[in-house]
């Protein structure tokens, strides 16, 4: 061996702590993985040609002692997949792989059903091997990936066998965002706290982890790290390096942190796409600031043609990304008042048709977002451009730190942070078993059954009731959803019809917030920071009280149900009859 693999030999020792991956000569007999469904013919290279710089070659095993490291008597795994951002291969019997590299490549095992990747103190899965032999961009504020230097002789991928049934469930973390340390100790006491024990698989934060302070992300990776599961991670537009001219080096920092930026991987019997459609522009035409728009580029698109085409029809297929591929309904408002660029923040519609034309055709295919800071179920049609037999469904999930930790604290010093649309924050549950699924929105420290508010007066009349309205804000309703209202223990259940409004709760809040004069400051250390503006939200819903209804003091009952839901929810508003 010469001087420079003996140097390659010993670095990829060194990373493979960090990496899940290890060198080894050795090729055990091979140990099939423990339920894995079958897979679809994949591109196998030849792997009887020597390693390169231009190639990586490596060994999928498992890791029966669970140390990360191939050693003896650890059998390498066939039929499992492997890429490179850009094409996928399958292992062959004796579990190698060999894929193109260039300077600035990073190397991942779509992680198969019944096996898991290595996980680091932080609950981080370490699935991925980053080949930059010279490292990140220079002159980055928040550091990147230190140089890796030579490619190893050998890069690979430690698995271990787990249980996964067909039915679990996840959780759903939308832009946790915390600026400082005390916005960190925030989201560990508003969520985390609440979580630690759940039941759940595994949990995703839908980008935005950071508030464009990257150096809190170890700070906030451990308090999420106690709930005691694994965590994968979605890049935002506040997890860039903005001081980086180009798309190409903006996500250095969250590469060192959390791996690639877009990956895929399989849970019990359904396949996860995390996407990064987060394309940084940089500062243009004497622009002071950079800027970012919604897409995903030919290079990704390729990626996940490639991915894709090893997926059956028929398998369940999960898209998770940060911006909405799905235009929220409140954008074209916000558009026609200036307040948001097109070509800022909005997916571009190449890539979002191009996108639509690789799942349409999948009858079991749903996908998740985060970034507006309110609650939204979007059902793509032939209107959006949609060629599917099914509308498709995407959630734009609730946000951890609500209207960005804003608005007064409370008893605990916490920020209420409610969302422009009326909702708390909090997180969602997902639920999947088999080719269905359904969602459970949870508000931050709240009861579980905390579902929605019901906006009615104290008191009526019994000549006034006739034209006196009910609001009722559904915080995870949709477009689906079916809301009854009833007056009394024996009145008749009516039909509430979804309205387009500001809601209430929230512009009381912004009322009392000019009352008490915090619009004058951003923030302030007693009365927290001023809330957004108020959208119309996209689910409220409204009915009128019966006619001369009998005096006394009567409960005003709601109902909602949706198909989308785990369980129906019912709530209660008191109202006097004078």
């Amino acid at each position: 061996m010469n001087q420079t693999s003996l140097l390659a030999g010993a670095l990829f020792l060194a990373l493979s702590a960090a990496t899940g991956c290890a060198q080894t000569t050795q090729a055990p007999p091979q140990e099939q993985p423990p339920s894995v469904a079958p897979v679809p013919p994949a591109p196998r290279p030849n792997l009887n040609v020597a390693p390169t710089p231009s190639h990586a070659t490596g060994v999928v095993f498992n890791d029966r002692n669970r140390n990360g490291r191939r050693d003896a008597g650890e059998p390498g795994i066939a039929d499992i997949r492997v890429s490179n951002q850009r094409v996928v291969v399958l292992t062959d019997a004796q579990g190698r792989y060999r894929l193109p590299v260039d300077e600035d490549t990073i190397l991942f095992v779509v992680k198969p059903r019944g096996w898991m990747t290595r996980m680091d103190a932080q609950k981080l899965p370490r699935f991925y091997y980053i080949h930059k032999p010279r490292g990140s961009a220079p002159n980055l504020k928040y550091s990147g990936v230190a140089p890796t230097g030579p490619l190893p002789a050998s890069v690979d991928f430690a698995l271990h066998p787990q249980t996964e049934p067909d039915k679990f469930r996840a959780i759903l973390f939308g832009d946790p965002q915390p600026r400082n340390q005390k916005e960190v100790d925030y989201v560990g006491h508003d969520v985390v706290e609440e979580l630690i024990g759940t039941d759940a698989a595994f949990g995703v934060s839908l980008g935005d982890i950071a508030f464009n302070n990257l150096s809190i992300y170890p700070a906030l990776n451990q308090k999420i790290a106690l709930i005691g599961i694994p965590w994968y991670n979605v890049i935002g537009n506040h997890d860039l390096n903005f001081e980086s001219p180009d798309d190409k080096h903006s996500d250095e920092t969250f590469e060192a942190t959390y791996g690639p930026a877009y990956y895929s991987f399989d849970y019990g019997p359904t396949h996860f796409i995390v996407l990064d459609d987060v394309t940084w522009i940089g500062a243009q035409d004497g622009e002071a600031k950079g800027r970012y728009t919604g897409g995903l580029g030919a290079q990704q698109l390729e990626w996940v043609k490639n991915d894709l085409a090893q997926i059956p029809r028929e398998q369940m297929v999960v898209l998770m990304m940060h911006i909405p591929l799905a235009d929220p309904a409140d954008y074209d408002r916000k558009e026609e008042a200036g307040l948001i660029k097109r070509e800022g923040g909005r997916f571009r519609e190449a890539d979002r048709q191009a996108l639509y034309r690789l799942i349409e055709n999948r009858p079991f295919c749903m996908s998740i977002s985060g970034h507006t800071h309110f609650q939204e179920h979007a059902f793509v049609t032939k209107k959006d451009g949609w060629q599917g037999a099914q509308p498709h469904h995407h959630l734009i999930n609730v946000t951890v730190s609500g209207s960005w930790w804003s608005g007064v604290p409370d008893e605990n010093g916490i920020p209420h942070t409610t969302m422009r649309d009326g909702a708390p924050n909090g997180y969602s549950f997902i639920t999947f078993d088999g080719n269905k699924y359904s969602l459970e929105f949870k508000a931050a420290r709240r009861p579980a059954d905390h579902q929605m508010n019901v906006f009615a007066p104290d008191a009526v009349t019994v000549a006034g009731a006739a034209g006196t309205e009910v609001l009722v804000n559904v915080f995870a309703g949709s477009e689906k959803s079916k809301v009854e209202m009833r007056l009394g223990d024996n009145g008749p259940w009516v039909a509430m019809r979804r309205v387009a409004r500001e809601d209430p709760y929230f512009q009381a809040l912004k009322a009392r917030e000019a009352e008490l004069g915090q619009r004058k400051k951003k923030s302030d250390a007693a009365l927290g920071r001023a809330l957004p503006n108020t959208i119309k939200s996209p689910h409220l819903w409204q009915a009128m009280l019966p006619a001369n209804p009998p005096r006394g003091t009567h409960a005003i009952s709601i109902r909602a149900s949706d198909p989308l839901w785990t369980r129906s929810h019912t709530s209660r508003r008191l109202i006097r009859v004078e």
